[in-house]
């Protein structure tokens, strides 16, 4: 079957298709990849100070995840409701440094390892631990951020 063609003058085919401006992109892909690697890195440090024993729940990947959750919840009540803050602000800290900092690809891989090293109960408490508790933590962080900016207004 073929797609029904719109227009026979190609001029018009191509104006309707927008490359994305690179230049423009620049900064927000450079905070993203700064912060990205701050997150990490800070990810990575939690892992070497409270390190998983083979088989154990893996509380750090736990933790890390639900703080990250918390501290996203803060961050979109802050720059959505008290000030937008500088454009680059929340691809920063917000897509970089915490996106980088959790890590739900890890809590994956954890998952499956405790599944394939026959430890299913802790697998199972696992997986469903870690979202509820990030989800939680998100909105808890944000109904409490809400709350003390409702009582820091006049």
């Amino acid at each position: 079957m073929t797609v029904p063609e719109t227009t026979r003058n190609p001029e018009v085919r191509r104006a309707g298709r927008r490359r994305p401006d690179w230049r423009g992109q620049a900064p927000v892909v450079a905070v993203v990849a700064l912060g990205g690697a701050i997150g990490a890195s800070a990810r990575y440090g939690a892992s070497l100070w409270w390190p998983t024993p083979t088989g154990g729940f893996p509380w750090t990947t736990f933790w890390v995840n639900v703080a990250g959750c918390a501290v996203i919840g803060v961050l979109m009540v802050v720059v959505t409701e008290l000030r937008a803050g500088h454009r680059l602000l929340r691809p920063f800290f917000g897509t970089g440094v915490l996106g980088g900092f959790t890590t739900f690809s890890t809590y994956a891989v954890d998952s499956r390892q405790l599944f394939a090293a026959g430890h299913a109960r802790t697998g199972l408490a696992y997986l469903a631990a870690t979202p509820l508790a990030a989800l939680a933590a998100v909105w808890l962080s944000a109904w409490a951020a809400r709350g003390v900016l409702r009582r820091r207004q006049p």
